[in-house]
């Protein structure tokens, strides 16, 4: 059966999204070539734990400008826009995604879950005052620590950083969707982040099905009904 068979079939159909799908955009992933992870001027256990932030928020303006506070330069590309479709059509009912680019969004998906949040919001820790995401790249672009003109306080992105929860709502409202999904396409993940990656698991656990398309080998692999390496391809199928 191929993917397409297998979406028009479905009734309640949900995707989980990775790192790997923005690479199309010129986005790296964490772990690839050009990845966060494999960068030697950076070291990105630093750059997104919230203890260092507290210490020195800095680190992570300084050295996340270059790829994170471009985000507005950064275009969809194939696999957000067909997803977009997709929804758009009622073959898919949600995008759960990893990833903090906004780029699901800029494509046109309604419903998406940000599991590790978002920078299209920033928050003084002290006071709580906000900020958009276009308010506040310009000035980390120059060079600048965001401070609060309020009180003074810390700013943060609405980023999920090591040594926080996950967002509460969208954690439930995605466990929820994989429990009544009776197919989870996942896209361009590795499945090694938890709880994002126990999702898939859940649907399996409720009767569905999961298909995975991702470079590498998952450890799901074996338990997918439908299992394909190359994305962009897959989704010049999905788009004829």
């Amino acid at each position: 059966m191929t993917l397409t068979e297998l979406l028009s079939n479905a009734k309640h159909a949900v995707v989980l999204t990775g790192a790997g799908i923005s690479t199309l955009s010129g986005i790296p992933d964490f772990r690839g070539v050009g990845g966060l992870y494999t960068r030697t001027d950076i070291d990105a256990n630093k750059l997104f734990d919230l203890d260092y932030f507290m210490k020195d928020p800095s680190y992570y303006y300084k050295h996340s400008k270059d790829f994170l506070y471009n985000l507005d330069e950064k275009e969809p590309n194939l696999v957000h826009t067909t997803l977009a479709r997709l929804e758009n059509e009622g073959v898919i009912h949600a995008v759960i995604t990893q990833n903090i680019d906004l780029l699901h969004q800029k494509a046109g998906s309604r419903k998406v879950l940000e599991l590790h949040g978002s920078p299209m919001l920033h928050h003084c820790l002290r006071c709580g005052k906000s900020w958009t995401f276009d308010e506040i790249a310009p000035r980390v672009r120059a060079g600048e620590v965001p401070v609060c003109d309020k009180c003074g306080g810390i700013v943060k992105p609405d980023i999920v950083f090591f040594g926080e929860s996950l967002p509460e709502r969208a954690l439930a409202e995605s466990e929820r969707e994989a429990r009544s999904a009776d197919l989870m396409l996942v896209l361009g993940t590795s499945l090694t982040v938890y709880p994002a990656a126990a999702l898939p698991e859940v649907t399996l656990q409720s009767g569905g099905n999961i298909a995975i398309i991702n470079r590498d080998p998952t450890h799901l692999d074996r338990y997918a009904c439908w299992v394909g390496r190359d994305l962009k391809q897959e989704m010049e199928d999905l788009s004829l």
